[in-house]
């Protein structure tokens, strides 16, 4: 498949899990792609894209800092010419914190990198996609969660900056939606990922939290795998989803359709 044949792509948090997936299913389609995070992992797996044929380069940054942004973006445009999708994938679970003692640090920090990022990726990259595409074509996918469609318990960081991701999504779908940029957000159930399994080991209940947790996903009562969420987003940057834009791609195994 070459569905992506001549588009560049910019994946944060990119260094393993669900980004790691998504920088790999972009390649395999053809994007060339710049995967950038906070761990020098992601050298392997953008070195690992290009042993199988793709175009991938790697390179550090922190989704908090307007520095890092606007370097991230001139690097991939100075590595492949152009950038014409952007996926906000870069996040943090932040922990456990009940509300009577959640330390404002602890908000700030979860709500930093999981909003505000997503805020400068779309203030840093939106001038370049709409420079690379005059015509109209650029997409931007935000990782959101099912944690901005319904809450839990211990969570009220998480779940108000994923929430917070879905409408700053749907308010840059209708500002761009005259360029020709498509602005949509995925919703993940919870992914047999490295942030899940760190959260649940932090647990004294961990091994009966995942017990619970896969039971609540009607679909296989099991969590989800990486590619899963890669293969939606991929038809996301695609023009199969010409017309899709401000939308909400659950991919949650029925989770919050109880």
């Amino acid at each position: 498949m070459a569905r992506l044949s001549g588009k560049v792509a910019l994946v944060t948090g990119a260094a393993s899990g669900l980004g790691a997936a998504t920088a790999r299913r972009l390649a395999k389609d053809g994007a060339a792609v710049l995967l950038t995070d906070r761990d020098l992992a992601g050298e392997d797996v953008a070195a690992s894209i290009a042993s199988d044929g793709g175009q991938a380069a790697f390179r550090l940054h922190d989704v908090t800092s307007h520095s890092d942004w606007a370097a991230a973006v001139e690097h991939a445009v100075t590595d492949f010419g152009r950038l014409d999708i952007l996926v906000n994938n870069a996040g943090v679970a932040g922990g456990r914190h009940e509300l009577m003692d959640h330390s404002y640090d602890a908000w700030r920090q979860i709500l930093s990198v999981n909003l505000d990022g997503v805020f400068l990726g779309l203030r840093h990259a939106g001038p370049r996609i709409a420079a690379s595409n005059p015509n109209g074509g650029g997409s931007v996918i935000n990782l959101s969660s099912i944690l901005g469609k319904v809450g839990m318990a211990g969570a009220a960081a998480y779940c108000a900056s994923k929430g917070g991701v879905v409408l700053l999504t749907k308010a840059a779908a209708l500002e761009w939606a005259p360029l020709g940029i498509r602005v949509n957000s995925v919703h993940p159930g919870f992914i047999d990922t490295p942030m899940v399994a760190g959260a649940l080991a932090e647990r004294e209940d961990g091994n009966e939290m995942r017990v619970a947790l896969m039971a609540a996903h009607p679909l296989g009562n099991r969590f989800g795998v990486p590619r899963e969420i890669a293969d939606a987003i991929a038809f996301l940057a695609s023009d199969e989803a010409s017309f899709i834009t401000g939308a909400e791609l659950v991919v949650d195994g029925g989770f919050t359709a109880q």
